[in-house]
């Protein structure tokens, strides 16, 4: 599925969280349940078998999305520190996007792990309608429940995406 950085085609995966406590000390601070970490980690094994290898990550400072990227990243055998965003925790889908917008040019694929409603709106608006015909009926479906993620192809810098302009190759949900 990644195609070479010479190609310009850059990836962008949104992901939400896994599925976390229904209670914590604070909002911020809710743990994921065991089904949150078994979901997550099934996650990571299929973006590794899909061979997507991230190189940079942005993922809400939040205790549950922090635990969701720790899980993830250890069923695909990846090493790589997060970014963690407090932004990114009460974002809304243009300040979600306009993160996306600031990542470094040298980065080929960024793995995005964040809120709904955000991640959901900001994969509906991203997507050029183009893309995998059943990825598209799987988001439009199943809506996007924790441990979903969408793969775009951005065919550009990252400063350009924008509404309409990544393709969504695939849809994903974590069933553990």
């Amino acid at each position: 599925m990644q195609e070479p950085r010479s190609s310009g085609v850059r990836r962008l995966v949104l992901m939400r969280h896994s599925k976390a406590e229904a209670t914590g000390p604070s909002d911020r601070e809710r743990a994921l349940a065991p089904r949150g970490h078994a979901d997550a980690a099934e996650t990571g094994r299929w973006l590794r078998d899909q061979g997507v290898e991230p190189d940079a990550a942005l993922v809400s400072d939040a205790v549950r999305t922090q635990e969701t990227w720790a899980a993830v990243a250890e069923g695909a055998g990846w090493d790589l520190e997060p970014e963690l965003s407090s932004s990114l925790y009460a974002a809304g889908p243009d300040a979600a996007v306009d993160l996306v917008r600031e990542t470094d040019p040298a980065v080929a694929t960024l793995v995005v792990i964040g809120h709904n409603p955000t991640v959901a709106y900001v994969a509906e608006l991203l997507d050029d309608g183009d893309g995998d015909a059943d990825a598209t009926t799987g988001l439009i479906t199943r809506g996007f429940p924790t441990s979903a993620l969408a793969v775009f192809a951005v065919p550009g810098d990252w400063s350009t995406v924008a509404p309409g302009a990544c393709r969504l190759e695939s849809f994903h949900v974590g069933d553990g």
